[in-house]
């Protein structure tokens, strides 16, 4: 089953969240404080995660221009009012922690190497491994991050399996007409280019700045173009 490892994936996350969910009744102050240290700990993932990219001009580039279209598009509004609009179908808590809970945890579980690898693995030989090795880390990412950011957390299951999903069912056609050294720069400057991205979620956690994250998210499309400019398809 070749979305065996996707599934598995979204399910481990859901079980985090609901994990987490029973340890959420922890006082405001130790919450506060616990909040801070994830953030600082998901921004000091960011900043490994940067020092990966092997060109510095990929990076900035594609974090500038995918600034300026996430701006136009205003995908953090997007995000926002799909996060209120479950909110307002399920009416189990704030809206604020409904939609802070799903973005922050998306863009967590979604950019990185380890899922676009994972599922071509899956994808191209049926080996699961990796999504699974990624599925208990993001569960018990999970727990930590819906005791503090509340149930909207497992919402962010969806995209990682839709995400993870689609690489699974069109990793054949991937391979077959991206050559392996351009697919490699790309996961090293699409891991990089998210790492940035993770960076500024942690800051967020913190509480130490408000940036849209969201609007960022177009520089991975940049990322794929400025590859694709670099090794034209055979």
């Amino acid at each position: 089953m070749i979305l065996f490892g996707t599934v598995m994936n979204a399910i481990l996350i859901m079980i985090g969240s609901i994990i987490g969910r029973f340890l959420g009744n922890m006082p405001e102050k130790m919450k506060s404080t616990v909040l801070s240290i994830i953030g600082l700990a998901v921004a000091l993932l960011g900043i490994q995660m940067g020092m990966e990219t092997g060109n510095f001009i990929i990076l900035i580039i594609s974090l500038v221009v995918g600034a300026v279209i996430g701006e136009w598009i205003d995908l953090d509004t997007l995000f926002n009012r799909f996060g209120k609009w479950v909110e307002s179908k399920i009416a189990a808590e704030g809206s604020n922690n409904i939609v802070e809970g799903f973005i922050t945890a998306s863009l967590i579980f979604v950019i990185g190497s380890m899922g676009v690898i994972g599922a071509m693995d899956s994808g191209l030989r049926n080996d699961h491994d990796v999504l699974i090795m990624k599925g208990i880390i993001d569960g018990f990412t999970a727990i930590i991050l819906t005791s503090t950011l509340g149930m909207g957390v497992m919402l962010s299951a969806f995209p990682v399996l839709i995400y993870e999903g689609i690489i699974a069912l069109f990793s054949g056609l991937i391979s077959k007409y991206i050559p392996e050294e351009a697919l490699n720069l790309f996961i090293q400057e699409m891991t990089a280019t998210g790492g940035v991205m993770i960076f500024a979620i942690g800051l967020n956690i913190a509480g130490l700045t408000k940036i849209r994250v969201a609007n960022l998210l177009p520089g991975i499309a940049v990322v794929a173009v400025m590859v694709g400019l670099m090794f034209p398809l055979q």
